[in-house]
Formats: structure tokens, C-alpha cells, sequence
């Protein structure tokens, strides 16, 4: 083999390497950027659209009780939970002053 086919093969080798190893590097950037962000899907293990309807409905009743009426959030820190109405008017009140 002459030095410029060994020249050649060692340049051809490198250049294939150099682009083995670039492709590699993006590959793991792309999972290392992609796997801890990946959205796991909401329903917690709800399948049906039935099942789906149901939970949905259960969480709005939920949020309307929350909304709407009087509660303790935190009973040992004194902190409770006003209807939407009558925490406007506090906050309306306490404005006027």
C-alpha cells in the first residue's frame, strides 16, 4: 500500500468516525433533553370516555363545593376558605378603606 492510499484510508477513517461520534452526541442530547420532559397522560389510569366524563364531573363538584363554600384550608394555622361572593366583598371593603 502506498502513503497516500494509507493517507487516504486514515483520513476516510477519521472522517467516519468524527461523524459516527457527532450523530451519537445528538443522540444523547436529544434523549437527555426530551425524556425528563415527556407529559405522562392526565386520567390517573382513567381508560373509558364514560370513566373520563365521570372524573371530570366528580372534579367540577368538587371545585363548585370549594367555590362556594366555607371551609378550613389550614385549621391549625387559622387559614380558611371563603365563597368566591363573600371574598370579593371582603376585598372590595378592605379597598374602600
Amino acid at each position: 500500500m502506498s502513503d497516500a492510499a494509507s493517507e487516504s484510508q486514515g483520513s476516510f477513517t477519521a472522517t467516519l468516525l468524527a461523524a459516527v461520534g457527532g450523530f451519537s452526541i445528538f443522540v444523547i442530547i436529544l434523549v437527555v433533553a426530551y425524556l425528563p420532559n415527556k407529559v405522562e397522560p392526565a386520567g390517573d389510569g382513567v381508560k373509558t370516555p364514560a370513566e373520563r366524563k365521570a372524573a371530570l364531573a366528580e372534579l367540577r363538584g368538587k371545585e363548585q363545593t370549594a367555590a362556594t363554600t366555607y371551609g378550613w384550608v389550614d385549621k391549625d394555622k387559622g387559614v380558611v376558605r371563603l365563597p368566591l361572593e363573600r371574598a370579593v366583598e371582603l376585598t372590595i371593603q378592605e379597598a374602600k378603606k
